[in-house]
């Protein structure tokens, strides 16, 4: 049998390729809310991050998630998203960590 082939992405920031399940995923919805989507399923375009914050703010400061969701992203949503990312952050790692026990 075949080993899975693992679904790759890029981070719009330091522009790495990594595993979609390591990555952060922003999405603008279709009602052009842009929010973060740690499932990965919620509709909309998205665009995907490392779980650093200091890939946010290289993101942040080149405008990189506004060329990603194709939408102008202003500063309040930044701000919003920057408290977002740092609160989910934990979150993210212990899940990261719990997918790379699963797969031992």
């Amino acid at each position: 049998m075949r080993p899975r082939k693992v679904p790759l992405r890029k981070c719009v920031a330091c522009q790495e390729m990594m595993p979609k399940k390591e990555l952060i995923r922003v999405v603008r919805t279709p009602a052009e809310e842009v929010q973060i989507d740690l499932t990965g399923k919620k509709a909309g375009r998205g665009a995907y991050l490392c779980g650093k914050v200091s890939c946010f703010k290289l993101a942040k400061k080149s405008k990189a998630l506004d060329r990603a969701l194709k939408q102008p992203v202003g500063d309040q949503i930044y701000d919003q998203l920057e408290r977002d990312f740092i609160a989910v952050e934990d979150q993210f790692i212990a899940g990261k960590e719990l997918i790379g026990d699963e797969a031992e």
